[in-house]
């Protein structure tokens, strides 16, 4: 049973709704009001700015008809009618008893043990857009990360996949970038070295949110490609230690690149992003960008340097790693804000050749709420 009531100054609404109550104040419920004077139909964006509402807002009456719930605002004498699940889904009266460093609902931390079960899509059936594509995007969503199989073997086919959810983000490496051995490179990556499990382009502002790596050839020995979700490893540092994990979080690393005379990049943040309400966003690890470190106070370096060490560590614990071999017309996405990539040394014989290029997870996630969006039509239908 769905009851209401409203407090004398009309200031705020409670909505009891399946043995939840939730309070909503009136000038949150006028401005998230639905009606197409308020918010185009087409686009959901709003037709008002915050000065077109008066500051005096108050609920005049409330009263639930059909199922939903009329609020007339004064002094405005506006009606306007919200539907009480909307409400409850979108509600923010309850208790904030998150740690610091939590994860969104729709996130699942992952270690080796994921080996076994990894996010795999055909390139051929993602392709048709179809309920494949929705599922797959939906894992990389979750996980972070996701493999790609069958895809063409042929120069440029990193595209295709890009083409499934978004856009290139072109750099100063071009549309795309060659991951082979050089000799004399210019990043590390060029080599046969093996890598340790990093993020990439820290040193951006913004860094690629998304990173496609396509294997074109694979003959060489070793060059096995490694997934740590960093999300899971920064939860660990946490659980070992707190104040690893705020220390970490609380001071900026200075990141910078310069791999020719007309590129000079650098971005201040912390190793391991929060949003204000401690949600973690973002993981930035790259020891190879690491810049010196000026922005943490004389008293807390040796703290940040054991913090950095002891995350380092669990980063290159094999209990955290998924590895995976890349055949020609394989590839994997990584959500590069979250999940660190790295690779095993392969030796000079026989060929390695992989093809990457960046793009954003903005694209991403819309393709895949747009998806999901017309399954669950489909699906009333």
């Amino acid at each position: 049973m769905t009851t209401i009531s409203v407090d004398p100054a009309g200031e705020v609404l409670t909505l009891n709704a399946r043995g939840v109550s939730r309070r909503f104040h009136a000038i949150w419920l006028r401005d998230n009001a639905q009606d197409p004077q308020t918010r185009a139909p087409g686009n959901g964006q709003k037709m008002l700015t915050m000065q077109d509402i008066p500051a005096d807002t108050h609920i005049g009456s409330a009263t639930l008809v059909d199922r939903e719930l009329e609020i007339v605002f004064l002094p405005e004498d506006k009606s306007v009618r919200y539907d009480p699940e909307w409400l409850v889904a979108h509600a923010y009266d309850r208790t904030q008893d998150q740690s610091r460093g939590w994860t969104a609902p729709g996130i699942t931390l992952w270690d080796a043990t994921l080996r076994d079960d990894l996010p795999v899509g055909d390139f051929n059936e993602l392709s048709n857009k179809s309920t494949s594509l929705c599922d797959w995007l939906g894992a990389v969503n979750r996980y972070g990360f996701g493999k790609i199989a069958n895809g063409p073997v042929e120069d440029g086919a990193l595209f295709g996949i890009v083409d499934l959810f978004g856009y290139v983000r072109e750099t100063n490496y071009g549309k795309l970038f060659e991951v082979r051995t050089e000799v004399n490179p210019t990043n590390l990556a060029f080599t046969g070295l093996g890598l340790q499990a990093h993020t990439d382009n820290p040193y951006r502002d913004p860094a690629p949110t998304v990173q496609v790596l396509y294997c074109l050839e694979s003959s060489a020995a070793g060059g096995e490609n490694m997934v740590v979700d960093g999300f899971a490893a920064v939860q660990r540092l946490r659980l070992e230690n707190e104040e690893y994990f705020d220390v970490l979080a609380d001071h900026a690393a200075c990141f910078e690149y310069a791999g020719d005379e007309n590129t000079r990049l650098s971005a201040r943040r912390p190793m391991i992003e929060l949003a204000p309400d401690g949600e973690l966003i973002s993981v930035r690890f790259n020891n190879r960008s690491l810049a010196t470190l000026t922005d943490v106070p004389f008293d807390k370096m040796a703290t940040y340097y054991a913090a950095y060490r002891r995350l380092g560590e669990i980063i290159d614990d094999e209990a955290m790693e998924v590895t995976f071999r890349l055949n020609p017309g394989e590839a994997f996405v990584v959500d590069n804000t979250r999940v660190l990539h790295a690779r095993k040394g392969y030796s000079g014989e026989g060929t390695r050749w992989l093809q990457g290029c960046y793009a954003d997870k903005d694209g991403l996630r819309s393709t895949y709420e747009v998806l999901s969006g017309k399954r669950v039509k489909e699906g009333a239908a």
